[in-house]
């Protein structure tokens, strides 16, 4: 699988400010700051090159809706041939390698099985979840937006998750077939194990994320058994960022939960559910140790991005670096097959 490092640079103005989102998102800064970038290479992008130039040389780019005067100097410098000083500076930040290690397995990766839209807590929409998925390479993506009980990410309804289905099946209709947006969802382990959606919706998935984001401090032993009862239902496909723990970032510190992790991974090896390799930096999920004991039980796995920005979806690189260094057999990592191979998996 072909790996682009990120969106190329290009002189075009919609192609540099979406370079410049994408940067900011890897940088992991606030929505509103990247939205201004990504609305107006939407404004711009039903416009000849043309009338975007005659509107930069007469200054009234910011008469177009979505479009500010800070985006609007960017499609300025690049009209006038120049390197906007804004992408240059991100460049030099974030714009090279983000590890030392794991290219080999990157280059084996499929896809994504764990990503995120604006139909829930995400800050893009869909198609541009897709298309920077497209640039990266990947052969498919999964949307896995959250369940309804998570409602501070705006988890979907059974309605929703309907009307999203639909969406996703629209864009595939439109996108190259070499590519496929897949259903999925990021579904919530409730306090008894139940997953946090109808079987009926479930059922029309082709993928599904079950992962704990309530009572992280519950008891070990009934963490335990909420996680395996989880693991036990037909519907789980992989199991999400194990323990919920944060190591960094701008949302703070907090300890993993609890449990019996040689029990949890047993029970995913029988039951064939791959434990997730969460690349998210504030995540680094699981830890190394129990990253390790899933290893030599004979776990599945998937590296995911867990994106929640365009920008975020090349973030696997990071689980890829922490794969290898615990010597993981490509073969075992789910994201490296096929489409139909994995979809067979997961109709299990």
């Amino acid at each position: 699988m072909a790996v682009n490092s990120g969106v190329s640079p290009s002189r075009g103005p919609v192609a540099t400010l979406r370079r410049i989102a994408f940067l900011l998102e890897r940088a992991r800064a606030d929505t509103y700051k990247v939205k201004a970038f990504r609305t107006a290479a939407a404004a711009l992008l039903p416009l000849g090159e043309d009338e975007i130039s005659a509107r930069a040389g007469a200054g009234t780019l910011t008469d177009l809706a979505g479009v500010g005067a800070s985006t609007a100097k960017v499609v300025a410098q690049v009209v006038a041939g120049e390197i906007p000083e804004r992408l240059t500076s991100l460049e030099e930040e974030y714009g090279g390698e983000l590890t030392s290690g794991g290219a080999d397995l990157r280059q084996r990766l499929r896809g994504d099985l764990h990503s995120h839209s604006d139909w829930s807590d995400g800050g893009s929409p869909i198609e541009e979840m897709a298309f920077t998925a497209m640039e990266l390479g990947h052969d498919y993506l999964v949307l896995t937006d959250h369940s309804p009980r998570l409602t501070i990410a705006h988890g979907l309804s059974v309605d929703r998750l309907g009307r999203q289905l639909a969406v996703v099946d629209a864009l595939n209709e439109h996108l190259d077939g070499g590519f496929t947006l897949l259903k999925g969802i990021e579904v919530d382990i409730l306090d008894d194990g139940s997953l946090d959606q109808t079987d009926a919706m479930l059922a029309r998935l082709d993928l599904r994320v079950a992962s704990v984001h309530s009572k992280l401090k519950m008891d070990p032993a009934e963490m335990t058994a909420r996680m395996i009862a989880a693991i036990g239902n037909p519907f789980t496909n992989v199991l999400g960022h194990v323990t919920g723990r944060l190591v960094t970032g701008n949302r703070g510190t907090r300890p993993g939960s609890t449990f019996d992790a040689r029990r949890v991974f047993e029970a995913a090896a029988e039951h064939g559910v791959a434990v997730e390799i969460n690349s998210r930096p504030e995540r680094r999920d699981p830890p190394t140790k129990l990253l390790e004991l899933a290893r030599d039980i004979g776990c599945l796995f998937s590296i995911d991005s867990d994106a929640h920005a365009p920008g975020q979806l090349d973030f696997q690189i990071y689980g890829c670096e922490r794969a290898e260094a615990a010597g993981i057999d490509p073969e075992r990592i789910v994201n490296t097959w096929p489409k139909e191979r994995l979809l067979d998996w997961a109709r299990r």
